[in-house]
């Protein structure tokens, strides 16, 4: 395999694992946020701001690893 054939590798490995991972993470946050409002309909509004707040933090751990795929590419 050659070495841009490899970085090629990475790339996409970098794109699945860094999508697939926060994907996860944010379908159970966003469960346990609705268990939790409907728990405690009186403090939906705390609950959807932090909600919203943890949701941005894991989206930019997969852009994240988009620029790292593109970094990747460049180099080929």
């Amino acid at each position: 395999m050659t070495s841009s054939g490899i970085i090629a590798l990475a790339a996409a490995l970098c794109i699945a694992i860094s999508t697939i991972a926060p994907s996860l993470a944010q379908g159970r946050t966003a469960s346990k946020a609705m268990e939790a409002i409907a728990r405690q309909p009186e403090a939906a509004g705390d609950i959807r701001s932090t909600l919203i707040l943890s949701l941005g933090l894991m989206e930019a751990l997969t852009i994240y690893g988009l620029l790292i795929a593109f970094m990747l590419v460049s180099k080929i």
